[in-house]
């Protein structure tokens, strides 16, 4: 399994940026998705989660309401969109993939993504 993470880059405080991960490979619909994080001199933290068929998301409480995650099986891409961007944001952000009952084990490259005040 490969994923290829792309969409990071530089935004001021307030705007949007729209995080792609394409999976490659495997039969797409069997992973769970997800989208995590690694601030400078942090541990790396869970962000958002979307379950194989995309019924079912989960959030951080510190990104709920703001990021929305969301899959296109068609094109075996899980997105994160991310509005209302903070300073606090900044981060490499990675895309994850898991079969069900498992933990996440594939891991996507990351894609930096910088919020300036």
């Amino acid at each position: 399994v490969q994923l290829q993470a792309s969409g990071g880059g530089l935004v001021q405080a307030g705007g949007s940026l729209k995080l792609s991960c394409v999976l490659a490979g495997r039969t797409f619909s069997i992973y769970d998705l997800g989208w995590f994080r690694q601030a400078p001199g942090k541990e790396r933290e869970f962000v958002a989660t979307i379950s194989r068929t995309g019924g079912s998301t989960n959030y951080a409480d510190s990104v709920k309401g703001r990021f929305t995650i969301s899959r296109d099986n068609a094109k075996n891409t899980v997105y994160l969109q991310m509005n209302s961007l903070k300073p606090e944001d900044t981060a490499v952000y990675y895309c994850a993939a898991k079969t069900p009952f498992t933990q996440y084990g594939y891991w996507g490259q990351g894609t930096l993504v910088t919020v300036s005040s």
